[in-house]
């Protein structure tokens, strides 16, 4: 194989960049999100997810400011790092690979609960690991495909939805969401946030593919802003009608006893059409593309952060490095290929979802310390897009994210226990091995 240095290609327009914003994220409106009524009931996950909305109002538009000032693939990696220097760059550097490392195999897991459907004879797993194989491949081929791809699933994934909620508001009864409505208490509306956060999270991979946009600084806010208005329709849509069929344990447990299911909105569609009609297949088929929208895309954006990190040395030279005909990492998306695959056998989906999800807290907090610092630090930059409201938003983000990253702490420890190992060993392993070389190497060059 032959790696190049060289950049990545300017391709992308606005309607991919909507395409890619909303397909990072659609998936969360397939599954995963019905775990936090199991949480939290309907009004623990209802006032947890009003939350969650303030607060990525506020972030996108914030991080938008960002992007679009500095459009480079490591996303909040090259922010943090300009703003509030190396060591801090590279923990937040590390939040944002593990929020699009953990996030991929929960999808995958999804799309082989989906596919099991149809085909039982096959592991659920078999079915994850192959969906790896096949778009980490699609992503090798070339961004330009694999954007076009990513926008036309997502198109379809989208339809699907809206059809899914034609479906199911003729048969919504108000007693059904009032149900059960807080059966933890408040503690419960704690408990559903990282589900209500996977809802929209994925959303910042829009700036992962900034340096790879045509007129950067003008696209990326269309991007940003058209994928966020989509993904709050959807969510509410999806919450109400899908919940107001049969009541929200319906979308949690397949049976009385059962284990929590990874496909909420099969079984909504089944308390209607039943489990044999061709309307329940055709919409089960179609909704396989909001899984494999959100897989591919994460998997895109996950390989542009990685290429960050090989970029500055943080990671093998060979992860920094661009093939010389395809314009793609490779090698990047390669090694996240397998550590996506050692996970989905390491660990259950809801650990998963969580751990991406502290991930993505992480990097949310640091960004808006670094839309701050840099508004005071770098006031001569150059900043096409402005966030309206400033200071407030930013410090509204940061106030919820800060929030929510400790609620998340508090009511699960033993994975909070995880993720912080996680980022000290990376950091005692840069620290100590990494900066040292990289500025041996400087001293030598000056």
């Amino acid at each position: 194989m032959s790696n190049a240095t060289g950049g990545l290609s300017r391709t992308l327009g606005p309607w991919m960049l909507w395409g890619l914003g909303v397909g990072y994220v659609i998936s969360g409106m397939y599954f995963g999100w019905n775990l936090g009524l199991e949480k939290g009931g309907t009004a623990g996950l209802a006032l947890a997810t009003g939350v969650v909305i303030i607060l990525y109002i506020t972030f996108t538009f914030s991080y938008t400011e960002l992007a679009c000032a500095i459009p480079r693939a490591g996303g909040v990696f090259d922010y943090a790092t300009r703003a509030i220097g190396r060591d801090l760059g590279f923990v937040a550097g590390v939040a944002q690979l593990l929020e699009f490392l953990f996030a991929p195999p929960a999808i995958a897991a999804a799309i082989g609960a989906y596919f099991h459907i149809f085909f039982p004879g096959v592991p659920v797993k078999v079915i994850a690991v192959g969906a790896f194989i096949v778009f980490t491949a699609l992503n090798i081929y070339g961004v330009k495909a694999a954007a076009g791809f990513e926008l036309i699933i997502t198109l379809f994934a989208v339809f699907e939805l809206l059809l899914f909620a034609g479906i199911c508001f003729p048969h919504f009864q108000w007693k059904n969401i009032r149900q059960d409505a807080l059966p933890h208490g408040w503690e419960g509306v704690w408990a559903a946030v990282p589900f209500a956060v996977w809802f929209f999270l994925g959303i910042e991979g829009v700036a992962n593919v900034a340096e790879e946009a045509v007129r950067p600084q003008r696209n990326v806010l269309i991007g940003f802003g058209s994928a966020l208005v989509t993904l709050i329709v959807l969510c509410v849509l999806v919450f109400l009608s899908s919940i107001g069929v049969a009541g929200w344990s319906a979308i949690v447990y397949p049976a009385p006893g059962a284990p929590s299911s990874d496909s909420p909105l099969p079984l909504a569609l089944s308390k209607i059409t039943g489990t044999d009609g061709w309307t329940y297949h055709l919409l089960i088929t179609i909704g396989l593309m909001g899984l494999v929208a959100s897989f591919h895309g994460l998997i895109l954006a996950a390989g542009r952060a990685t290429l960050e990190f090989g970029r500055a040395r943080y990671l093998p030279a060979v992860m920094g490095r661009v093939h010389a005909r395809r314009h793609t990492p490779i090698a990047a998306l390669l090694v996240n290929m397998i550590v996506g695959v050692v996970t989905l056998f390491a660990a259950p989906t809801e650990d998963i979802i969580t751990i991406s999800v502290m991930g993505a807290l992480t990097l949310y907090v640091l960004s808006m310390v670094s839309v701050l610092v840099l508004r005071r630090k770098e006031p001569e930059l150059e900043r096409p897009f402005r966030v309206p409201m400033y200071p407030v938003f930013p410090i509204v983000a940061l106030v919820i994210g800060s929030v929510c990253f400790v609620a998340m702490i508090s009511l699960n420890i033993k994975l909070s226990g995880i993720y912080f190992l996680l980022l000290a060993l990376s950091y005692i392993w840069f620290h100590f091995f990494v900066k040292p070389t990289i500025d041996a190497k400087q001293t030598i060059t000056t």
